[in-house]
């Protein structure tokens, strides 16, 4: 950040000093002619830099270095992970505490009661939440894609192929209020397939969390259960079979997920705070991208499962943790799980702010501008927010 301020000083020094020379060369004009130049372009640019470096000289300190970032039992989320394991939290300013939920409701109370400060969330509970009247703002992404279903495996016993119709007349597990539902529900009504009890049917039985709709495959009651990073890889090596992932399915593609949320009031009051929280996940997103090795050792700390399934996961293609925004997907999203009745319409203007993201990136660049991994995010974030 020092470096940063410097060069936006040195930048105001060059540019008053050429609006100096401007307007000693104007000695010989007339009043009017002199007050013309006095207001030129290149005054209104070296003051308008003199305000930008003040602002960034304040934008360097935290308001509040003490920070709960709330977190799912899932290796999508590993940008927290990393982060917190490489020391970039620390490298902003931050003590971070990294503290497991079990669902989106006890992020989202986490949030409201000040416990946190940050939570990755479901997109669509996030959107469900919001829809209700939680003041909750979205102000970064954490994962996209990482969903899907799996089957025991006698309904597959002979078949080389299938589809979502292997569903029918089953009873799935599901979690109410999160993406994989509303996926299932997209896939279903894709395929003409109608939810409710019957052999035609997908009979959908909801629970409280994820894991407990995983473990819910031990009952005999249940066919099949929802799935995301890392249940789908888990599920396999207990010989359950994938029915689908999200990322293989045309509809349901660069699908975003978990998002970085915050209660609005504590975005608004510690906005320092926040983008020295941004910069370190980019910090640990250029580490993913750059060094595959560590990046699992650090997942496993956190997610204890074999790191061959870690690897799958995380590298295999079914989804990736980025922390831009992706405003135009869930834009997007809002309007497909309005249309499926999930929640009522609203305007989510006042509860997504591109921000935060756009200042810690383009901090980031001011200080590695040939950085291919800051250059590729601020191209697509260009492009697509």
């Amino acid at each position: 950040m020092k470096k940063i301020t410097a060069i936006l000083l040195a930048l105001v020094l060059l540019l008053l000093t050429a609006a100096a020379l401007a307007d000693d060369c104007c000695c010989a004009c007339n009043e009017e002619e002199k007050e013309e130049a006095q207001a030129s372009p290149l005054s209104l640019i070296a003051s308008a830099a003199a305000e930008e470096a003040v602002q960034e000289i304040q934008l360097g300190q935290p308001e509040k270095t003490d920070f709960s970032l709330g977190y799912l039992n899932s290796t999508a989320h590993l940008l927290g992970f990393v982060a917190q394991e490489e020391g970039y939290f620390n490298e902003e300013g931050l003590t971070v505490d990294l503290i497991q939920f079990s669902s989106a409701a006890e992020l989202s109370n986490g949030l409201e009661s000040g416990k946190l400060d940050v939570a990755f969330i479901g997109s669509v509970p996030t959107l469900t939440f919001q829809s209700k009247g939680h003041d909750l703002t979205v102000f970064g992404g954490a994962m996209t894609n990482g969903h899907g279903y799996v089957i025991k495996p006698e309904y597959t016993e002979g078949l080389e192929s299938w589809d979502i119709s292997i569903l029918k007349g089953r009873n799935v597990a599901s979690v109410k209020n999160s993406v994989q539902d509303a996926e299932l529900q997209i896939l279903l009504k894709n395929a003409g397939i109608e939810i409710g009890e019957g052999g035609d049917k997908v009979n959908i039985i909801y629970f409280d969390s994820q894991k407990d709709a995983f473990a819910a495959l031990q009952n005999g009651s249940i066919d099949a259960a929802s799935v995301y990073s890392p249940y789908a890889s888990l599920a396999e090596g207990l010989d359950y079979k994938v029915v689908y992932r999200c990322s293989e399915e045309e509809a349901l593609k660069n699908q975003p997920c978990c998002r970085q949320v915050a209660f609005t009031e504590a975005l608004k009051q510690n906005p320092n705070s926040y983008v020295a929280f941004e910069r370190a996940l980019l910090k640990a997103y250029k580490f993913t991208q750059e060094n595959e090795e560590q990046t699992i050792k650090d997942v496993k700390k956190y997610i204890d499962i074999d790191e061959d399934y870690i690897r799958t996961e995380v590298y295999g293609g079914y989804g990736t943790s980025n922390p831009d925004p992706d405003k135009q997907g869930i834009v997007a999203l809002k309007q497909t799980i309005v249309d499926l009745g999930y929640t009522e319409d609203y305007d989510i203007e006042p509860l997504f702010t591109l921000s935060v993201y756009e200042t810690a990136l383009n901090s980031l660049l001011a200080e590695y501008p040939d950085d291919p991994v800051y250059l590729s995010q601020k191209e697509h974030f260009d492009q697509y927010e």
